[in-house]
């Protein structure tokens, strides 16, 4: 059988700003209507990763190495021009923060319309059905007078349901949502990520989900891929992740998070002491100053990101170790 081909695939990326480094050689692949979370403590370089996929990065960082692959285009270095017009309809992407995403002096079914236009050939009635077909389709009550009113009027949770809209448009094969439930609070998030899945699911469409959520991850993702300082310390797929890491560093993230769908400790929840140690002069694994297992393998050289078994990745010299005190202490709900 051939090898499933993935709709887009992480070679080694680096990315950067002059004089520090902050991803450090990510390798990741998502398959067609797979959900991957990117998970890790703020600053490990999780959003960066994910602007860097379309190049839409700070000033003064930049691509330093390694290759983005979409549709046999390496997004890293192609034409700016050519980027556009991959940017809305191949992948798209929804920010954290939908007031500041959204222009306040324009009609939002307007703005729905600009991303359609700028990527379809369409009559301008076509257009507008389809505005009105896409705040239908993401739940938006009353959707032909709706698209007639300004960003101010929607609550929350209705303005991060006109940014997906605008996402998916255009049917892309690949959502990147950068923490897409961050100022919402709990009910709406749940209703925000229920809406993602089903779209997952109607359109065939990949998502990359960036988030600190560990409950979102164990009930959204198919996959987890966790961040530490710029590098992936664990992938795995959700329930061998929830029910038994192999990365101290994902451990603690448990240990530290309240009850989810396959996880749950009936113990004091406890802190990952400790702070992320900086990268200038970095030498073995980066979070060896705070791991409770470290030795003297784990301050020479990084450790490689290693098969655990078929799917699931660990960078770690001492997986034995976290294996049996998991074996020991894990709890999977009946």
């Amino acid at each position: 059988m051939a090898k499933k081909v993935p709709v887009l695939e992480l070679l080694n990326l680096r990315v950067g700003f002059p004089g520090a480094e902050i991803v450090k050689g990510i390798n990741l692949e998502i398959h067609e209507g797979e959900k991957v979370a990117l998970v890790g403590e703020s600053g490990c370089g999780k959003s960066l990763t994910a602007f860097s996929i379309l190049r839409l990065l700070p000033n003064g960082a930049a691509i330093n190495g390694g290759q983005v692959i979409y549709d046999g285009l390496d997004l890293a270095t192609l034409p700016a021009w050519q980027l556009r017009r991959i940017r809305g309809k191949g992948i798209a992407l929804i920010l954290q923060e939908p007031m500041t995403s959204l222009n306040p002096v324009l009609p939002i079914g307007l703005q729905i319309a600009e991303n359609i236009r700028a990527h379809e050939t369409m009559s301008r009635k076509a257009v507008n059905e389809r505005v009105i077909e896409l705040l239908d389709l993401v739940g938006i009550a009353n959707p032909r007078e709706r698209a007639r009113m300004y960003p101010h009027n929607f609550s929350g949770g209705m303005r991060q349901r006109v940014m997906i809209a605008m996402a998916i448009a255009c049917n892309p094969r690949l959502l990147i949502a950068d923490e897409p439930t961050t100022a919402l609070d709990v009910t709406i998030q749940a209703q925000v990520m229920d809406l993602l899945e089903d779209l997952c699911s109607k359109l065939n469409m990949a998502m990359l989900l960036i988030t600190h959520d560990l409950g979102a991850v164990a009930q959204w993702a198919d996959r987890v891929a966790v961040m530490y300082a710029g590098r992936i310390a664990e992938m795995a797929p959700i329930r061998p992740f929830f029910t038994g890491p192999r990365h101290p560093y994902s451990q603690g993230l448990l240990n530290s998070s309240v009850e989810d769908d396959w996880h749950y400790t009936d113990t004091r929840l406890t802190e990952i002491k400790g702070t992320v140690a900086s990268s200038a002069g970095e030498k073995g694994c980066a979070f060896a100053p705070r791991c409770p297992f470290a030795a003297a393998e784990c301050r020479g050289a990084p450790p490689p990101l290693e098969e655990v078994r078929k799917g699931w990745l660990a960078a770690c010299y001492r997986r034995e170790a976290i294996q049996a005190l998991q074996e020991g202490a894990a709890h999977v709900p009946a």
